[in-house]
């Protein structure tokens, strides 16, 4: 049986959660980026459960969530300056540092990895949340793997009801995508995953940042979630299209219109496209970021059988997380006016 709990003016209502989650329950919580599924960092039974109710591959680690910078003691070995740095510059918000594990932290949370991925959310249920649990909370996206991430309780609801023991409410997302996710263990900064925080704003702060090699090829040891397997995908066959390249648009749309089923498009603002639904995510980046995850779900509710998605026109900021997730999304294709080629995930 899954307790929801709607939060309004009375955070307090968390607190009941809070207690279950230390004692190995698993609490579905807001942040700012999307719905985490969380449990107890510290304790193995609580973490398999985890990976129960998302259906989880267990080769692809976790990322603990902390509400103050005195909870490192239990996840990190230690804390290097540059990371520090981060931390004062971007926490509480969508970064996710990779350091040396603690002791404390069981193998199961990172894959076997001896790092963790370590970050404070920005939001007060979550930071209440784990505050009053007393606990660092290890926790993926709540879920199930695979599916889009949920920016929605509604969302959260429909994969994980019965599954886990509470779901806190806390409205929409703020972000709509997952933390960017950087490795501190190396010579050289490498963001593993790109996410909230841009590489620009990093390198604001520490100079030089790259993107992880990995991200290139997926057949390498995941250090960061999201980075071997297909994510975010909805039911109905999805390929993307440069957004400057409305008649190829028209073009898939009226063969697969021919070829029968239900047909979809995201796009960046209003188009007079001729399909079954059209859904507009917004003319910039940060609102399309926001709504992507919503609206491949709002598909699957229409039961669109294919679904065309414009990518973003603007380079920087969080233009590379979100055509990461579509890349995820839709196996890697991508259509050009001039023909089908696959792409890479930055």
């Amino acid at each position: 049986m899954t307790k929801i709990v709607r939060v309004t003016d009375d955070i307090s209502v968390v607190d009941e959660a809070a207690e279950a989650l230390a004692k190995g329950k698993l609490v579905a919580m807001p942040t700012e980026t999307v719905y985490g599924l969380g449990a107890n960092a510290l304790d193995e039974e609580a973490i398999s459960h985890i990976f129960l109710a998302k259906g989880r591959p267990q080769d692809n680690p976790l990322i603990v969530h902390i509400s103050h910078k005195d909870m490192l003691e239990c996840v990190v070995k230690s804390v290097p300056e540059a990371a520090e740095k981060l931390m004062d510059a971007f926490w509480p918000g969508p970064l996710t540092i990779i350091l040396e594990k603690s002791d404390k932290i069981p193998t199961c949370v990172t894959a076997g990895l001896n790092t963790v991925a370590v970050r404070m959310p920005r939001h007060p249920v979550a930071l209440r949340l784990i505050e009053k649990s007393g606990v660092p909370v290890a926790a993926p996206s709540a879920n199930i793997s695979g599916r889009p991430s949920t920016t929605r309780a509604s969302h959260v609801i429909e994969d994980l009801s019965g599954k886990v023991d509470y779901i806190l409410d806390g409205g929409a997302c703020e972000v709509g995508l997952e933390s960017t996710v950087i490795d501190m263990t190396g010579e050289v900064p490498q963001i593993l995953r790109p996410g909230g925080i841009s590489l620009e704003a990093l390198r604001q702060v520490l100079g030089q940042v790259t993107y992880e090699p990995a991200l290139k090829d997926s057949r390498t040891v995941p250090k960061s979630p999201g980075m071997k397997y297909r994510h975010y995908a909805p039911k109905g066959e999805l390929v993307l299209v440069d957004a400057e390249c409305s008649e190829r648009v028209q073009a898939l749309l009226a063969d697969s219109k021919c070829a029968g089923g239900k047909v979809g498009v995201l796009c960046c603002g209003e188009r007079g496209y001729d399909a079954d639904f059209v859904i507009d995510c917004g003319d910039d980046a940060e609102a399309y970021a926001q709504n992507l995850f919503d609206a491949l779900r709002q598909m699957d509710e229409l039961g669109a059988t294919f679904i065309v998605a414009e990518l973003p026109k603007d380079s920087g900021g969080i233009v590379p997380a979100l055509k990461n997730r579509m890349l995820k999304a839709a196996g890697g294709r991508v259509m050009t006016e001039a023909e089908e080629y696959r792409t890479e995930l930055v």
